[in-house]
């Protein structure tokens, strides 16, 4: 629907005795574009894989609908993903598109695909612009929180390692779910997504596209008000976005950004920037002082709204082009899982990378504390970390703290965050 259409006629009464009567309409018409741009109209969705629907979850006050990808083989304990798709989709086309279901059956964690209905939204959104679905304890930000309980009391999963992650209003609802339950959620991944809190004073319309500019202070307030009680440590956050999207625009990844960052105290300069997956997405990485990656943001090249994929059967492809705005680019969910510390396939996983020749003899490994202990390159005492050879503390022995460790001469690693070699 153009924008045209939104354009005050000539003497129409004020706009300020016009709002209150037309916001209503507003916010459904915003829906309905917002479900067109984002998937338009879908193919049969292909049931390639098997959901189970979980009926008795909560009071479930947002009237969404609970589904469970539980991979053949599960750990005990395991982790659990939340996803979130976008307008006019299910949870089965997100599924049977994403990519997540073949990593989590290889990187052994329980996926939870949240549903929405037309009855929520006309065009199946989740209702991330409404406070009546976007504040804790109600509607719809509230049965997804339920909906993660429920797979820690059911399936036995890790309470500390629950993660969300969604595309456009399911990216917005995940900034909602990372806002309004950092108590629960321990990362999140925003896909084609908007900051939080946005609409308290915008339409959605005008958060999408062209975007709202804040400070990071004033963002970061509004990631503090949803929960004013806590205190607690914030979630962290990685940001995926196209760079020709013009249905969420880039401006949103940015203000997402510094939301986060300034949450976490941070500068809105990356520590390290590089370049992953086949079509080179530039990947800013923002290090809290323990090494963790605290926010990153990943910006692919050449695309525009969607969950970018990369159909294949090697270690960093997955998912499918079988339906509207899955972009053939770069397997977006594995990083994803990278980033969350699931990944099993690599070394370096956790949100680190591979080790690369150094030069003058010397070999550099950036991973997480954990990869680095067990690839041999460090070793873990009392729940530390420590280089072998020059027994630098690493700090905590877990999947979230990333170093760079330079080996040099063989056997000896040193810390190298600031450069290698």
């Amino acid at each position: 629907m153009p924008l045209r259409m939104f354009r005050k006629p000539p003497g129409a009464p004020p706009r300020a005795r016009l709002l209150p009567r037309l916001l209503p309409r507003l916010l459904t018409v915003v829906a309905v574009v917002l479900g067109t741009a984002l998937a338009g109209p879908l193919p049969a969705a292909r049931a390639s894989v098997g959901l189970t629907e979980v009926s008795d979850f909560g009071s479930n006050p947002g009237a969404l609908t609970m589904y469970v990808y539980r991979p053949a083989s599960l750990p005990a304990h395991p982790p659990v993903v939340v996803a979130l798709h976008g307008c006019t989709q299910s949870a089965q086309v997100y599924a049977d598109n994403s990519g997540l279901p073949q990593l989590a059956d290889r990187d052994g964690f329980l996926l939870v695909f949240a549903q929405t209905t037309t009855a929520n939204n006309p065009s199946q959104c989740f209702n991330w612009f409404q406070t009546t679905d976007n504040r804790r304890g109600q509607g719809e930000a509230l049965s997804i929180r339920q909906m993660a309980g429920q797979a820690v009391s059911a399936y036995g999963a890790d309470p500390r390692r629950v993660y969300v992650t969604g595309l456009s209003a399911g990216g917005a609802m995940t900034a909602v779910m990372l806002a309004t339950y950092p108590d629960v959620f321990a990362a999140g991944a925003v896909v084609a997504g908007l900051p939080y809190d946005c609409t308290r004073d915008n339409s959605p319309y005008t958060c999408m596209n062209p975007g709202v500019d804040l400070s990071p202070d004033a963002w970061a307030q509004r990631v503090r008000d949803a929960d004013p009680s806590y205190t607690g440590p914030w979630p962290r956050a990685a940001v995926w976005y196209g760079d020709q999207d013009t249905t969420v625009v880039p401006r949103n990844a940015t203000e997402l950004r510094d939301q986060w960052t300034a949450l976490h105290g941070l500068a809105q300069t990356p520590t390290r920037t590089t370049n992953i997956g086949p079509d080179a997405t530039r990947q800013d990485q923002y290090l809290a002082p323990d090494g963790t990656v605290a926010v990153e943001v990943d910006r692919v090249p050449g695309i525009g709204h969607g969950t970018p994929v990369d159909p294949g059967t090697g270690t960093q492809q997955c998912g499918s082009t079988g339906a509207p705005y899955f972009p053939a680019s770069i397997c977006s969910s594995y990083w994803i899982a990278r980033f969350f510390g699931l990944d099993t396939s690599d070394p370096g996983g956790g949100g680190g990378s591979g080790g690369t020749g150094g030069g003058s003899g010397a070999a550099c490994w950036t991973a997480s504390n954990y990869a680095q202990v067990q690839a041999g390159r460090a070793t873990t005492s009392g729940g530390s970390t420590y280089a072998k050879g020059s027994q630098q503390n690493m700090g905590l022995y877990n999947t979230f703290v990333t170093h760079t460790l330079k080996e040099s001469p063989t056997g000896f690693y040193t810390i190298a965050d600031n450069g290698c070699p």
